[in-house]
């Protein structure tokens, strides 16, 4: 019996890829909770979710979840953990804010944390960015690195980092998550650019390349600034009055690295979204911007 089993809670997780799959095993292995997988109707990974009767790993290891394709309304769970991206977590909105659900935590990029937290409440919604590493075999079996390098989970609530922390997954407190996810969306668009054009390239995105998508990012903090929000924390507003070859730069060497070019162009989809999300919300600037330099680091 897990020594957290006395805080057993009922958990929720909207999406059933790498990072839903990594916390759910967590969640249930060491945590000791209770941990739905709600995969998507009809896909691969929940036939391989109901194939494998849970979460198996490539060592063999398996956590026993309970699998549907559709949330419970009726349910009261604890938590609800949305993990999909929130493009995809749009259209369950309304199914969340009817949902018993005591807690919502969506993880996952978002330059409209507004949205989210008035579509189910203010008082039951909390956000946060999970650091971690995971994927898939080809058998749809886990492999996940938690905590490598000293990477912690931010979260927006005390008592969500004491509970990943209980199931050895490494959070820390942020206690305005939703501007550092407003803040964070820029650089989350211009690194699956940069490693999108790199991958195409089989090796790295060019320097001009690297130049345009730097400009969009400049544009991007311009634009947050404008719609009457501060650059946060402190380590991005450096980074929003650094020179564009230095911001390029940053995007060139890092899509040198092969792994992490790989993992970043899998989220090209996200990152258009993102930027509609940032054009979108451009009319409501008090201050013009140059969409077109945002609109320049679309990932392709």
């Amino acid at each position: 019996m897990s020594a957290n089993s006395a805080a057993r809670q009922r958990i929720a997780i909207l999406g059933a890829g790498r990072i839903g799959s990594a916390l759910a095993f967590q969640l249930t292995r060491t945590g000791g909770h209770e941990v739905t997988m709600v995969a998507r109707s009809g896909s691969v990974r929940l036939r391989q979710l109901e194939r494998d009767r849970g979460i198996l790993t490539v060592k063999g290891d398996r956590a026993d979840v309970t699998i549907v394709d559709q949330l419970d309304e009726q349910a009261p769970y604890d938590l609800v953990i949305v993990t999909m991206f929130a493009h995809q977590a749009a259209p369950l909105l309304p199914s969340l804010q009817r949902s018993a659900a005591k807690e919502v935590l969506f993880m996952c990029n978002t330059f409209n944390p507004d949205v989210l937290s008035d579509a189910v409440g203010a008082e039951r919604s909390a956000f946060g960015m999970p650091f971690l590493q995971a994927d898939f075999d080809g058998e749809g079996r886990l492999v996940a690195t938690i905590g490598a390098g000293g990477q912690k989970s931010i979260l927006s609530r005390q008592s969500l980092v004491d509970q990943f922390n209980a199931a050895s997954v490494p959070a820390s407190f942020e206690g305005n998550m939703p501007l550092w996810l407003r803040c964070h969306t820029p650089l989350c668009i211009a690194f699956q650019s940069a490693c999108a054009v790199g991958e195409r390239r089989r090796g790295g995105c060019g320097w001009g390349e690297a130049r345009v998508v730097a400009g969009g990012v400049v544009e991007a903090f311009a634009l947050i600034r404008a719609l009457g929000y501060r650059v946060y924390p402190a380590s991005k507003a450096r980074l929003s009055r650094s020179p564009v070859w230095l911001l390029a730069g940053l995007l060139w060497g890092i899509t040198r690295n092969r792994a992490f070019r790989e993992l970043l162009a899998s989220g090209r989809l996200e990152g258009r979204a993102l930027t509609d999300a940032m054009i979108a919300a451009a009319e409501g600037s008090k201050q013009a911007v140059q969409l077109s330099r945002i609109e320049a680091m679309r990932p392709l």
